[in-house]
């Protein structure tokens, strides 16, 4: 089963997502089950799950209330203050939505640097273990040093760094995150996405040959039981179609067994979020 293990869904409300900014337009608008089902058809993938965009108790809901609605949305990725006092309580209710997988913070956005070290913060992770909900990891490569630090205190907790920490594709630049992308792989309970990548890159004159570098390093450092395929889509517009995003990530797996692309292509994605 092909499974894109990072999209998005959301009924576009101009000052909610103010992020969508001009140079966005082709993503000012509403992005809905009955948009993407067609795509998924097309590029033969089954099922895909459905990641936050916006930090709110209501986004989890929503895409809750899309999931089961929708059998092909296998899972849901959403938001939680995961600072609040009351977090296990919050939990505790969550834990009864099992299309609710795990949760996501917007760290990127986070002036401070080392966001995810915070005391509260992790009072809130390690709080999730509890209830086997997993934590993707949303970062610039600038804060990767902090994910170092974080992935080792949090042993037991399913973690998954997306589109890939967001490295320079526009630049090259590649040795310092590829140093520190191999050492947060060292954690065994680490996986990554294959995600992304395009909109990382300049948007209209990227080539395939421009991630190629990136993803030899990925699949070095994580190996093909720790990659999971995503498109970022409606994101991934931006730079590039549906059929493009996911021809550069089995383009690249091709020389790879078929059992190996099997898993980066769906099967980790349901081991990690218990599809």
């Amino acid at each position: 089963m092909v499974i894109d293990a990072h999209q998005h869904f959301w009924q576009y409300q101009p000052v909610r997502d103010a992020w969508i900014d001009e140079s966005m337009e082709v993503i000012r608008r509403d992005f809905l089950p009955e948009d993407l089902i067609p795509v998924l058809e097309d590029n033969g993938v089954h099922g895909c799950i459905a990641v936050q965009a916006d930090q709110s108790a209501e986004e989890t809901s929503f895409l809750l209330s899309l999931a089961e609605k929708h059998d092909f949305i296998k899972g849901v990725v959403g938001w939680i203050d995961l600072r609040a006092d009351n977090i296990q309580e919050q939990l505790q209710q969550y834990a009864g939505y099992p299309l609710l997988k795990g949760f996501r913070h917007i760290v990127q956005a986070e002036p401070d640097f080392n966001f995810l070290l915070g005391e509260n913060f992790c009072r809130g992770i390690k709080a999730l273990a509890q209830h086997q909900f997993t934590y993707d990891i949303l970062v610039y490569p600038k804060q990767l040093p902090a994910v170092e630090e974080f992935v080792q205190l949090f042993p037991d907790q399913a973690l998954i760094i997306d589109h890939l920490a967001k490295p320079y594709v526009k630049t090259g630049e590649l040795a310092e995150w590829a140093a520190q992308m191999r050492r947060i792989a060292q954690a065994p309970h680490v996986y990554c996405k294959l995600s992304g990548l395009v909109t990382e890159a300049d948007w209209q004159q990227w080539k395939p040959a421009h991630f190629r570098p990136f993803l030899e390093v990925a699949l070095e450092a994580f190996g093909p039981n720790r990659l999971v395929y995503g498109s970022d889509w409606p994101v991934c517009l931006l730079a590039a179609q549906y059929h493009e995003v996911k021809h550069i990530v089995t383009d690249f797996i091709s020389t790879l067994s078929t059992s190996e692309q099997q898993q980066i292509m769906g099967g980790n994605a349901c081991s990690f979020y218990h599809l």
